[in-house]
């Protein structure tokens, strides 16, 4: 983005409650935002918002289902405070409408699709089958078309419909079934409705062939191919992988079993070997994959079956508030950058739940609303699902020096100035400036005045068009082009804006500036 590109201004952005712009970005603001917050909360479920004062009182005392159930419990009255602090109810309203539009799709896929017709007509018997003569009969007693993706959902309300009374439309409950299973079984069946979710089933896990393939060949030289017609082209720079939509990661959230109510929920804590009756502790708690790989979970031990269950339940915003509670850079995460959560999911024998797609979606959602990025940006610093630090700290005085602008950087300088800690960031490259209005830096280096960022779109730029701007070390060069470095841009904001950041390019540390000069410049560490 030019340096001198218009935005909005703060005024563009009225916010409710009283509370100004600058209210977003400092810690006497966020206190005020959370005062708000607690007087909401207060107004609509009371006892709630004792639970939740008593909580903060003594967080450490909290078991972690007991902080799971307060965390599902609030995240809806948060969705509804944020919707209106950023006066954008009717657009969160509207995502919220589309998540339940889709619900039947679930429903029918886990109730008729897999346990009825799948399990009544198995894969030999539905090869026998007559799909498009099935789905001709099925078209004509829903009366709308049911072919390809777009037909799924009308295919699920209508079997949703026709079950209502089961005994009446028995035959036509038949035919439905039939063709599902034929969609599901068939080779087909699953190009007719290839990219759709209701009739792909999780597959059984051979661990010695992880990715399908067959045998071909190319100008007369024997080849391996991905089975099917899975194709994507990486000519250039374009961005080749634009993610799961939002019926994918619904599909997704209604697959996760939400096992954080039982303690079950490998993918955040871990799969954990038995412990031996004897009491002997275990070498290592954890068990292994078939590749001697250890299952302990997330790294960030991310709420992951919570935020599952609330986006299950049409709750976006509060989703996304979960994520942002253990992995405030979710943008810099999920989808094309880890993959520990899936390998630990308590689905062993099967497709695990694809939690990267899904946690990716959520923040893509929010952030296609208007003033996303503002909201995203905000939870990152004032997230009051975050029991143990709901509110960014105090300015402490002290200063650090973060060395490298890479993902454990910025993560690392984030944490810090949630703590109260002033942060100069260097990084051995030349990082490219913004615009003034867009990081609140000049080109001197000098703090200016930044705009509020309604449409997440003047962040984003063709990959192939983009220039690389320095910032994110080997998520900026490392990464192929099946991940949007415009992420990167969203992660720079989340620092820049801050008032206590400093970022500086060009200065290698051990070179430019080694450990006795950095202390002699009066950092603390």
């Amino acid at each position: 983005m030019p340096l001198d590109t218009p935005l909005d201004t703060p005024s563009s952005l009225p916010l409710a409650h009283g509370l100004l712009f600058a209210d977003l970005y400092s810690v006497d603001g966020a206190g005020r935002i959370d005062a708000r917050f607690t007087d909401y909360l207060r107004g609509a479920d009371a006892p709630l918002a004792d639970r939740l004062a008593a909580a903060r009182t003594a967080p450490v005392a909290l078991e972690r289902k007991a902080e799971s159930a307060l965390m599902i419990a609030v995240g809806p009255h948060l969705e509804d405070f944020l919707a209106a602090l950023f006066g954008i109810a009717t657009e969160v309203r509207a995502l919220e409408a589309r998540h339940h539009e889709l619900a039947p799709l679930y429903a029918v896929k886990r109730q008729f699709v897999q346990r009825k017709a799948m399990n009544g007509y198995k894969a030999d018997i539905a090869a026998t089958f007559d799909g498009p003569a099935l789905r001709r009969e099925l078209e004509a007693a829903a009366g709308e078309p049911l072919a390809g993706r777009s037909g799924e959902l009308a295919f699920a309300n209508a079997v949703t419909r026709w079950q209502q009374d089961d005994t009446a439309n028995a035959a036509v409950l038949d035919l439905a079934a039939r063709y599902a299973a034929w969609a599901a079984h068939t080779a087909d069946g699953r190009a007719a409705h290839q990219g759709g979710v209701l009739f792909r089933a999780p597959r059984k896990l051979d661990f010695m062939k992880l990715v399908p393939v067959e045998a071909t060949a190319v100008a007369g030289v024997g080849a391996w191919k991905l089975a099917g017609d899975h194709v994507r082209r990486r000519d250039g720079f374009a961005l080749t992988d634009q993610g799961t939509d939002l019926c994918g990661s619904l599909d997704q959230a209604h697959y996760c079993i939400w096992c954080h109510e039982q303690g079950k929920d490998s993918c955040s804590t871990g799969l954990h070997e038995k412990k031996p009756t004897d009491g002997t502790p275990l070498a290592n708690p954890f068990k292994k994959s078939p590749f001697g790989v250890t299952l302990a979970g997330c790294p960030l031990e991310e709420k992951i079956s919570e935020f599952h269950k609330l986006r299950a339940e049409g709750w976006p915003l509060a989703a996304l508030a979960v994520i942002c509670v253990d992995n405030p850079m979710v943008a810099a995460t999920g989808h094309r950058i880890c993959n520990d959560c899936m390998k630990s999911c308590i689905y062993q024998k099967t497709d695990p739940v694809d939690i990267p797609q899904s946690e990716t979606r959520v923040l893509k959602d929010v952030l296609a609303l208007p003033w996303g990025f503002e909201l995203y940006s905000l939870l990152t610093r004032w997230n009051p699902l975050n029991i143990h630090r709901p509110l960014p700290k105090a300015p402490t005085g002290r200063r650090t020096l973060v060395v490298g602008m890479g993902p454990a950087g910025f993560t690392l300088a984030h944490h810090l100035l949630n703590d109260g800690h002033t942060i100069a960031a260097i990084d051995g490259l030349k990082i490219e400036p913004l615009a003034p209005a867009l990081s609140g830096i000049t080109a001197a280096g000098k703090r200016a005045p930044f705009a509020p960022i309604r449409d997440v779109s003047v962040l984003q730029e063709p990959l192939e068009d983009r220039v690389m701007a320095g910032f994110g070390g080997v998520a900026e060069y490392g990464i192929t082009v099946r991940w949007d470095k415009n992420f990167l841009k969203v992660i720079r904001l989340l620092l820049e804006r801050r008032d206590r950041f400093a970022l500086y390019g060009g200065v290698r540390f051990g070179g430019t500036l080694d450990a006795e000069g950095a202390f002699a410049l009066g950092f603390d560490h």
